[in-house]
């Protein structure tokens, strides 16, 4: 079973079969869930600019608080989705 240590700062490197596994490239992002006594850790691939025009604003002058909102629930969702 891979195994890493955790240094002083808190940080750690991921078993190489790990980053294979999750096809985790150098800057991709992790995101961490918390279930009961454990952590899943779920790859991130790509950014917010993939999302680029999904979401249309009907509202003049753009309500740029609103679309943000909109934008990080999908990525949110298509994360948990996806992975």
């Amino acid at each position: 079973m891979p195994q890493s240590v955790v240094t002083r700062k808190g940080q750690t490197t991921i078993p190489k079969e790990i980053r294979d596994l999750l096809k985790l490239k150098a800057n991709d992002r992790l995101l961490y869930l918390v279930e009961d006594d454990r952590v899943v850790l779920k790859a991130i691939h790509g950014d917010i600019l993939d999302f680029r025009g999904s979401v249309s604003s009907e509202e003049r002058p753009a309500n740029f608080e609103k679309i943000r909102e909109t934008t990080r629930k999908r990525v949110s969702k298509k994360i948990v989705e996806v992975g």
